[in-house]
Parts: structure tokens; sequence; C-alpha cells
């Protein structure tokens, strides 16, 4: 896989533990307020999402298991920064959640 092929995975992977990390932030201002069912809404959303990122992420890593070489770039770096702490925050935003209810 060339830098350009390995970037545009990074952007997808970026895009949508993004999109994930809105709706837990989301979410949490949603338990705030008490409206609940709309919090769970966006977390059984934001999982999705981290699913469809994690599917992405397996996909790269079985093609580099299958022997294909990968020229990895910032861009990937940044993705699988912005994924791990998306999952973090999908965490720490669980526990709070308990608070809340």
């Amino acid at each position: 896989m060339n830098k350009e092929e390995v970037a545009n995975i990074g952007f997808e992977i970026v895009a949508y533990s993004g999109d994930a990390r809105s709706k837990l932030l989301l979410a949490l201002k949603d338990a705030k307020t008490g409206n609940l069912g709309e919090c769970d809404k966006l977390i059984a959303e934001a999982k999705e999402l981290l699913a469809d990122a994690h599917r992405v992420q397996f996909d790269l890593l079985s093609r580099e298991a299958k022997g294909e070489t990968a020229e990895l770039g910032f861009i990937m770096v940044h993705a699988q920064d912005h994924l791990m702490t998306t999952l973090l925050l999908a965490d720490i935003i669980t526990t709070l959640l308990d608070v809340y209810r």
C-alpha cells in the first residue's frame, strides 16, 4: 500500500472516530439535562461509528499481516491517536453516565 492509500484509510478512521467523539459529548450533555433517551441513542450511534473505525483499522492490519507493506505517514499516526482517545472518552463517559442515572 502506498502512502496515499494508507492516508485515505487514516482519514476514514479520523472521520468515524471524530463523529463518535461528537456524539459521545452530546450524549453527556443530554445526560446532564436528564434527557436519557436521547443520551442512549447517541451512545449507540457512537458505538456503531467506533465499530466502523475498528473495521477499517482491522482491514489495514489484516492486509499488512498478509504481507502487504504499508507506507505509514503522520495522517495514520493521527488517526490511531484519534481513535484511541475516542475509545478512552467512551469508557469515561460510560462511567460518568452511571452517575447521572
